[in-house]
C-alpha cells in the first residue's frame, strides 16, 4: 500500500506527494544533469589531460592547430608558446594556466563533480527514508497491518 493512500486528509497526502515529487526531481537532476555533466567533463578533461601530457612528453614549445570558431567553421592558428594554455572554467571564462596548473585544475574539477553527485545521492536517500518513516508512522496510527512482501 502506498503511503499516500493511508490517510484521507488531503493535507497529509499533499505533503507526502510534495516530498515524493521532490525526490523524483532530485533523481532526475542527478540522472539528466549531474551524471552527464560528469561524463562530459571527464571526457573533455581526459582529452585535455592527454594533450597536455603529450605536449610535455614531446617537449612541444609551439604548434599549428585548427580552432573551431563556431558552426563547425575552423581557422588555422599558430601557437608560438605552448607553456601557458587557456582552460574553459565555465560561464564563458577562460583561465591561463601552466601545464601543471591545468592538470591540477582538471583533477580538482573532476573531484568536485563527483562530490556533487554523492551529495545529491545522500540527500535523496535521506528524503526517501523520511518519507518511509512518516508512512510507517501513519500506518501505525491508523493500525493498518504492514504489507507482506511476496
Amino acid at each position: 500500500m502506498e503511503c499516500g493512500r493511508l490517510l484521507a486528509k488531503p493535507t497529509r497526502i499533499a505533503m507526502d506527494t510534495i516530498k515524493q515529487e521532490k525526490v523524483k526531481r532530485f533523481e532526475e537532476f542527478i540522472d539528466r544533469r549531474l551524471k552527464p555533466d560528469l561524463v562530459h567533463a571527464i571526457a573533455e578533461r581526459s582529452d585535455l589531460r592527454s594533450n597536455i601530457e603529450n605536449l610535455e612528453k614531446n617537449n612541444v614549445t609551439n604548434l599549428k592547430t585548427l580552432v573551431n570558431i563556431g558552426s563547425e567553421v575552423y581557422l588555422q592558428a599558430d601557437v608560438p608558446d605552448t607553456t601557458h594554455i587557456f582552460v574553459d572554467v565555465g560561464l564563458g571564462f577562460h583561465v591561463e594556466f601552466t601545464w601543471s596548473e591545468a592538470l591540477n585544475y582538471i583533477s580538482a574539477r573532476e573531484e568536485k563533480l563527483a562530490r556533487q553527485i554523492e551529495e545529491y545521492t545522500r540527500l535523496i536517500a535521506s528524503i526517501k527514508a523520511q518519507i518511509k518513516m512518516v508512512c510507517e508512522g501513519i500506518r501505525e496510527l491508523l493500525q493498518i497491518p504492514p504489507e507482506r512482501a511476496y
